[in-house]
């Protein structure tokens, strides 16, 4: 047995497909096949129920998979040692984004992050709040960059800056004409949201709960590009972080900044306390923090 052959298995279980699975490790089909077959001799177990239409692992197949998983993430880990222990501030680096920040702060921290740490290889994962905070505590990512606060043991919190949002309407909504509203404006609007999942639409939801805006509950969008395109069509107005409003805006719509009591999100950059990599995690977030300001 050997981790080459546990890499066959577990692209197997993710592809469903022996052919995709193959393309996935860079060997034929045959070898692949033949790797499998030896490992299933080896356990003397079957592994994977093959049908002329699809793939299925066995039960003691998904166990062995499970397992297979654990082993791969450990040995992968031999090496992330190795490689901080000959540079502790370069090697693989496992990062975290949520989708409301991704598209928009990525382009402004990559560039100094290569600069200011030339040895890193950032490995991105895109995904909502709770999708990579779960990955963060398992150990699959290195660090994550969200909104805070998190409801997370073991997890420290680096505050990279506070974002204002502002309101978003249409070219023809009343507000349009206005050089700044107050959160009071919000008073029975029809707001605009995100789908369940993203930590942005809790943030926006509580202060339309508390200013007395309504949700307009027949549309949830699953970005930040998909509500822009919604007020500029004039279905309702949204608050928009000020990271994701472009240097040239459209015609169609206006960003309002609030004057007062200004909702906005604090972003910041989260690791796990019991992390072997604090120095590198620390230099990261003092890039990251000057990069932003």
């Amino acid at each position: 047995m050997n981790l080459r052959d546990l890499k066959y298995l577990v692209a197997v279980a993710e592809h469903r497909h022996f052919g995709r699975a193959a393309d996935a490790c860079f060997v034929s089909q045959p070898t692949l096949s033949t790797q499998l077959k030896k490992l299933e001799e080896e356990l003397g177990v079957t592994l994977i129920e093959r049908t002329n239409r699809q793939v299925l692992l066995t039960p003691v197949g998904e166990r062995v998979v499970a397992q297979a998983q654990r082993v791969l993430r450990e040995a992968n880990q031999l090496a992330t040692i190795a490689e901080e222990y000959a540079d502790p501030f370069g090697g693989d680096f496992r990062l975290g984004v949520i989708p409301t920040v991704a598209p928009y702060l990525l382009p402004k921290i990559l560039g100094p992050i290569r600069k200011n740490l030339p040895t890193l290889k950032i490995q991105l994962t895109e995904g909502q709040t709770a999708v990579i905070t779960r990955l963060l505590r398992e150990g699959d990512l290195d660090a994550v960059i969200l909104a805070l606060p998190i409801e997370e043991d073991n997890v420290v919190e680096r505050r990279l800056y506070t974002e204002p949002f502002y309101l978003a309407v249409s070219k023809s909504h009343p507000l349009a004409g206005r050089k700044t509203v107050t959160v009071d404006d919000l008073d029975e609007q029809q707001v605009l949201l995100l789908e369940d999942g993203h930590c942005l639409r809790d943030q926006a939801l509580e202060v339309c709960n508390s200013h007395n805006a309504v949700e307009n509950t027949n549309f949830r969008a699953t970005s930040l590009e998909t509500l822009r395109q919604m007020v500029m069509a004039d279905v309702g107005i949204t608050l928009m972080p000020k990271l994701a409003i472009p240097a040239k805006t459209a015609a169609a719509i206006r960003y309002v900044p609030f004057r007062g009591e200004i909702p906005h999100r604090d972003i910041g950059l989260c690791w796990r306390k019991s992390s072997p990599r604090e120095p590198l995690l620390e230099k990261l977030a003092d890039v990251l923090t000057t990069a932003l300001h």
